[in-house]
């Protein structure tokens, strides 16, 4: 601007010089009539003096105010030079309107010296430009500096403010998502407050479906129907779909784009749409103890801006989408957590619930089996135990063989029923379903008449018909389980009759030797590895040719692959034949009936006894001991069989006190001035069972101890054992017989 200035002053004066030619002014002739005369000259000349003079004194007044009132000005004494300089120019100049009169020398010497001073200022003015010239394009230069910088910090503040208003954004935004944990609720707030912040026509989610083929359309800002919203889907093959998953940041989307025409419900004049994927959570299989990692899986998080706003996504909007996605994946991965953990929770509850249902009927059911075994020991076992404590005393008397062989049937079935009673209680017991046996010396002649008696009675009440026939060649005196053998005997009696309305049942007892049919064969290659003999004992009926139709037997069983039930069932009957290395198979007829019933045994031989002619081993009682004097104290809690033990030990010799307690047994003890020799503990009472009176017992100051037999109805083989850690000498099992009470206490007392 300066620099035109300039130039358009030069170009004037040269136009005035010109102009001054041409009109023709001499150069020294300056004598001319009108306006430019001398006169005329001589007064403007003087008029600008003056008014030049005017200016120049009053410009040093304003630098000095200049100087005066600004401190930030670095050159002050620059100042105090150039208004020096202007007084001497508006000095010199005001001299000079006296010189167009007549003046004196003096004037004229003063205005030689003016100009001379004005001279030396100027001169000096010019050389301190040359060093103030750069100094100020140096104050120039900094200022342009410091003004850039100062933009550069505003655009740095502004960027703060937008970044602290997206961190606003992202704040409130998540502080809205994480209101819920369910997952639904998250992504419709995220779609809410997104539309809110930003400003949205449309916000959408999709996910993937369970093949992982397509990508449903499950959530949008714009209600649908839910026909509509779930009925949308796109292939997850598509091109975007897969750049957007492939991206970690935000893809903007093009116009024609499936997902951003999809995404606003087909409409192609949308905005400028982007998206963004979120990362779902990432499961891992612990099955095995190896844990295996899933496939990660990816939604799309689809955004529309208005189609009327012409208005483009800016670079923080970009930034808030982003972690806004972020915030949701993580929202998302805390929400499928704990609803697995919910899951989880409710699937333990349920479980634990199931198992107080299973722990109630455990409960119940080992209720209900403890009073099944208390009515059973009550109300049935020790009754017969009774009963065959006083037909062990009965057998010891003067009998006839008829007589002898009643009382003996009469015990050896009491013997079964109790043997039948043991095995219920213990079968009902938890984890006891195992068998024993009892294997010892017996007559087997005697055994078989017993079972022929029985059998020959139970057909004659239900009016059958009976035949017995023994082969002379079965020995008498084996070893085997003799209540076992009686108890299968007459099970397979009682099923044969309780399968027909009439006819003849046969029992058949000879040595096993050749197979007779498909049965026996198939049990002859295993009976040869048991040392001893076999036997078969055939059990059949025969009924007349009428009751061959189905109308004449109404109850009668089909055979079947499990057998028949016969009482404790065909599998049990079964299981203890061939705990006895036997087998025990059924014959039907040709209507399926069971003709017979046969059982294979095997035996130990002892030596050979012969059968008496009224069937049992002899008419003469067996000898009993005689353990007169023997001072015993007797302890059971049951009256009825602590009376009938008194009688059998009294029966032997024995002077017998009997208590109900052993409480009262220790006191005994204590208070007997004559010390007893033996003491016989029921080991199942209550309050204090015989075990715990037995260490009592043990503890007692006494020069000599009694010795302890126990008392027990259990079958179990450890009771043994906890006996003699208590320091007893010996065990009874009930029922207690005669002739068993007396061998126990003999073995006792000779310590053999």
């Amino acid at each position: 601007m300066l620099r035109a200035f300039f130039h358009g002053l030069l170009i004037l004066s040269l136009m005035l010089c010109a102009s001054a030619i041409e009109v023709g002014y001499p150069r020294c002739n300056c004598d001319v009539d009108g306006f430019w005369s001398v006169e005329g000259i001589l007064q403007c000349q003087k008029v600008s003096d003056f008014l030049i003079a005017a200016a120049y004194f009053s410009i040093p007044l304003e630098l000095l105010y200049f100087a005066t009132c600004s401190d930030l000005f670095p050159f002050k004494w620059i100042v105090f030079q150039f208004g020096a300089f202007i007084v001497l120019c508006g000095l010199t100049h005001l001299l000079n309107v006296f010189t167009y009169e007549p003046h004196s020398f003096l004037l004229m010497l003063s205005l030689t010296i003016s100009k001379l001073f004005t001279a030396l200022v100027s001169f000096a003015t010019a050389v301190t430009l040359l060093t103030l010239i750069p100094q100020l394009l140096r104050v120039k230069v900094r200022e342009n500096f410091l003004r850039l910088k100062a933009r550069e910090l505003d655009r740095e503040v502004g960027m703060m403010k937008r970044q602290e208003e997206a961190r606003w954004h992202v704040r409130m935004l998540t502080h809205e998502i994480r209101k819920s944990l369910d997952r639904h609720t998250i992504l419709y707030t995220t779609l809410i407050e997104l539309s809110k912040t930003l400003g949205l026509q449309n916000c959408a989610v999709w996910m993937p479906d369970e093949g992982k083929k397509v990508m449903n359309l499950t959530h949008e800002l714009r209600q649908r129907s839910s026909i509509d919203l779930y009925g949308n889907s796109i292939p997850i093959d598509d091109r975007d779909v897969i750049e957007v998953k492939a991206t970690k940041g935000v893809k903007i989307l093009k116009t024609d784009s499936m997902l951003a025409v999809a995404s606003c419900g087909g409409d192609h004049d949308l905005g400028s749409t982007v998206a963004i994927r979120m990362p779902m959570l990432k499961v891992s299989n612990f099955k095995g103890g190896t844990p295996e990692l899933v496939q990660a899986s990816y939604a799309v998080l689809v955004l529309v801006l208005p189609r009327e706003d012409s208005r483009v996504w800016s670079c923080h909007e970009l930034e808030i989408i982003e972690v806004i996605a972020d915030q949701v994946a993580v929202a998302l991965s805390h929400a499928a957590v704990l609803e697995e953990s919910q899951f989880m929770r409710d699937k333990l509850a349920e479980q634990n619930r199931a198992l107080l249902r299973e722990k109630q009927n455990a409960l119940m059911a080992s209720e209900a089996r403890n009073s099944f075994q208390r009515v059973m020991s009550q109300v049935m076992r020790r009754p017969i135990h009774s009963i065959l404590g006083l037909l062990s005393m009965m057998q010891q008397e003067k009998l006839s063989c008829e007589q002898r062989l009643i009382i003996d049937t009469i015990t050896k079935t009491g013997g079964v029923v109790s043997t039948l009673i043991t095995d219920a209680m213990e079968i009902s017991n938890i984890n006891s379903e195992r068998l024993t046996l009892e294997m010892r010396s017996f007559h087997l002649h005697s055994m078989i008449k017993e079972a022929a008696s029985v059998a020959r009675c139970l057909c004659a009440c239900r009016g059958f018909g009976f035949g017995f026939q023994v082969d002379n060649a079965v020995p008498d005196r084996v070893i085997g389980d003799e209540k076992r053998i009686f108890h299968v005997l007459l099970h397979v009696v009682d099923k044969l009759l309780s399968g027909f309305n009439e006819g003849f049942v046969t029992f058949q007892v000879h040595s096993f030797i050749e197979p007779q049919d498909g049965h026996d064969q198939a049990w002859i290659p295993w009976k040869s590895n048991f040392p001893g003999v076999s036997f078969k004992f055939e059990i059949g009926i025969k009924t007349p040719e009428c009751s061959d139709s189905s109308s004449s037997s109404p109850r009668a069983c089909r055979l079947n692959t499990e057998g028949y039930d016969m009482g404790l069932s065909f599998n049990m009957c079964r299981n203890l034949v061939q705990m006895m290395h036997g087998d025990i198979w059924v014959v039907p007829n040709s209507q399926g009936l069971p003709k017979s019933i046969k059982l294979a045994l095997q035996f130990q031989l002892q030596s050979l006894t012969p059968v008496s002619e009224c069937g049992g081993t002899s008419s003469k009682p067996p000898s009993i001991r005689n353990f007169k004097g023997l001072r015993v104290i007797l302890v059971d809690d049951d009256d009825v069989n602590r009376a009938v033990t008194r009688k059998l030990l009294e029966k032997l010799g024995c002077k017998v006190a009997s208590v109900s307690s052993g409480i009262h047994c220790l006191r005994s003890l204590i208070a007997s001035s004559t010390p007893y020799q033996l003491v016989i503990l029921d080991l199942h009472m209550p309050q204090m069972d015989g075990f715990e009176v037995a260490v009592r017992i043990r503890k007692l100051r006494s020069r000599c101890w009694p010795a302890i037999v126990a008392l027990t109805a259990s079958s179990e083989e450890h009771i043994w054992q906890r006996c003699l850690q208590v320091g007893m000498s010996g065990l009874i099992r009930k029922p207690v017989m005669l002739q068993d009470i007396g061998d126990e206490l003999y073995r006792v007392l000779h310590n053999t």
